[in-house]
């Protein structure tokens, strides 16, 4: 991501530009659970292939795995890290049922925990009293001070629906990139695997390389990082079914 000139960055905190930015909806970002969806989804298919290729199966074999291991595999992780979502709002709202119910039974005791909260950053005297004043005027946003600054929690952009259609939808599409080759007619069983295996690292690679290229990082280094974690996944699966096949003889 390019850095902004000077003269961009002035204008985007004139006043009414930071004001226009703070009360805009926030949008999350839906690039790690993509990242998420679409590392693990080729993961899994190329392992399945390596497996199988590993322990001799036949490449009629080795699709019919990585689909199936694609559908359920990529519904599982989406319904996963739905549930995880889900789990962080229910935290969260627990956390809110809590601290109203101190709010209304121990004020002085909560005021107080405001007050150290503040005072850990260095506000003090009688700016750390005012401050205190103000965010113990208004109930909702007393407690959505103890949620962030006591707990350490926030709902802000977090939607667990999202965030599973994304992951499922990114599992699916890269997924079947390493599964291509099993599906075209008239291809030896080895050229199928080196295809796959060939197509499987440009996907590990071009995620990498993308996630840094977004956040502003060093685009080979993630992009060799990813390469290298997916061979060691698809590395493990092959030694397996190899494993597999010379202890029990195992044949396609």
């Amino acid at each position: 991501m390019p850095n902004p000139s000077r003269s961009q960055l002035a204008a985007d905190h004139e006043p009414e530009a930071v004001r226009k930015r703070l009360t805009a909806p926030v949008k999350a970002s839906t690039l790690p659970d993509a990242v998420l969806g679409g590392i693990d989804g080729c993961v899994t298919t190329f392992a399945v292939v390596s497996g199988a290729f590993g322990a001799g199966f036949s490449p009629e074999v080795a699709l019919v795995l990585g689909l199936a291991n694609l559908l359920a595999d990529g519904f599982s992780m989406a319904v996963s890290n739905y549930e995880a979502g889900q789990a962080h709002l229910e935290e969260i709202a627990s956390a809110e049922r809590t601290e109203r119910e101190h709010i209304r039974l121990v004020p002085d005791g909560e005021r107080e925990e405001i007050r150290q909260l503040f005072r850990s950053k260095g506000v003090e005297g009688d700016l750390l009293e005012q401050l205190v004043d103000v965010l113990c005027r208004n109930p909702e946003v007393w407690v959505s001070t103890m949620i962030r600054e006591e707990y350490g929690l926030s709902s802000v952009g977090l939607s667990p629906l999202r965030s599973a259609l994304t992951t499922f939808v990114a599992f699916l599409f890269v997924g079947m990139v390493p599964l291509l080759p099993y599906a075209m007619p008239g291809l030896e069983a080895t050229t199928r695997f080196f295809t796959s295996l060939a197509l499987a690292g440009v996907v590990f690679l071009g995620i990498g390389m993308l996630k840094s290229v977004v956040y502003g990082l060093r685009p080979w280094r993630s992009g060799l990082r990813t390469l290298i974690m997916g061979t060691a996944a698809a590395g493990l699966a092959f030694g397996a079914g190899s494993l597999v096949q010379s202890l029990l003889g195992v044949w396609a």
